[in-house]
């Protein structure tokens, strides 16, 4: 097994975002190679911490890694749009702080066998959990020409979505999309305005693309956070680490909209809906990596964290 652990993004915001508490009760809904749960079980004395993860690799080589913590580290296979889950748990339906960072892991995109990435050739899985059924080559191969261009234009937020779309639709005639190498090729191939010496390259947003329709990485985050502030002690925070814009502008509208104080039309002179704020919003502006973090690690590039705390 390859070692999952990677350097954790953001960790001194994290850290500062969730304030650790003495016996204070936390939960990291993507304990991943377990950095960022360290941090949090050495940030106070006698912390509890829950771990979740829906990769069962990742789930055993992060209690191995964090075994040293004993009864103070749990951990559970669970992907965080099943987070209501714990609210029938009662020693997690109320804590203190839950993080949530929910880019892929670096392992992940270093395992060519999960199709992660293109860098490597490896099948078209893309799967964060593999009890799913759908994979990425099953979309490739059976979505229709529109949805195939809703995919590529609402999660890669790519200008040549169409293009790529219906070049898909006409090679898998011919051949069944199976391996990284063939829709790597063929974004290469198709989206001219875009190639490998930019940032964020055809085939780079066509496979994140992909693999947030694989996982239903939008509508996951959306029943987490929803999960997520029911399981908060009033007082306790919640951090979410995203990776995409469409991510960053969930996490904001969510915190946004539980921060209102009154939602009555703007024309009614005195409230009448009686509404209260149920969170306070502690990062207006996301926080982003410092230029040393930069340096060290190129993945906080994308990296954002909002932190939020429930009234």
């Amino acid at each position: 097994m390859k070692d999952f652990y990677h350097i954790p993004v953001l960790a001194e915001q994290v850290i500062h975002g969730l304030q650790p508490h003495a016996g204070g009760k936390y939960i990291d809904c993507t304990l991943g190679g377990g950095g960022h749960s360290s941090l949090i079980l050495e940030s106070a004395k006698d912390i509890q911490l829950l771990g979740l993860d829906c990769d069962d690799k990742a789930l055993r080589a992060a209690k191995e890694r964090l075994s040293k913590y004993g009864e103070n580290f749990q951990s559970k296979r669970l992907n965080f749009r099943d987070l209501k889950d714990l609210k029938k748990d009662e020693c997690w339906n109320q804590v203190d702080g839950i993080l949530m960072d929910i880019g892929v892991s670096s392992h992940h995109l270093d395992e060519a066998s999960r199709g992660f990435t293109y860098r490597e050739n490896g099948p078209l899985d893309m799967r964060m959990d593999r009890r799913l059924k759908v994979t990425a080559s099953m979309i490739l191969n059976k979505e229709s020409l529109e949805g195939l261009t809703k995919i590529f234009r609402d999660y890669g937020e790519m200008k040549e979505a169409y293009r790529l779309a219906k070049a898909i639709v006409a090679d898998r005639d011919k051949e069944l999309f199976t391996h990284t190498e063939q829709l790597a090729g063929l974004a290469d191939r198709v989206c001219v305005n875009r190639n490998r010496r930019k940032r964020n390259p055809a085939p780079t947003l066509a496979f994140q693309a992909l693999r947030i329709a694989v996982n239903d990485e939008l509508g996951a985050l959306e029943s987490g956070m929803a999960a997520a502030f029911d399981l908060l002690k009033p007082g306790g925070r919640l951090a979410v680490i995203s990776f995409h814009s469409l991510e960053d502008r969930m996490v904001k509208e969510f915190f946004k909209e539980k921060a209102v104080a009154c939602d009555c039309p703007p024309d009614i002179p005195v409230c009448v809906c009686g509404r209260s704020p149920q969170m306070k919003i502690i990062t207006r502006k996301p926080l982003t990596a410092e230029s040393g973090e930069l340096e060290e690690n190129t993945r906080s590039a994308c990296a954002k964290l909002r932190v939020a705390e429930k009234i």
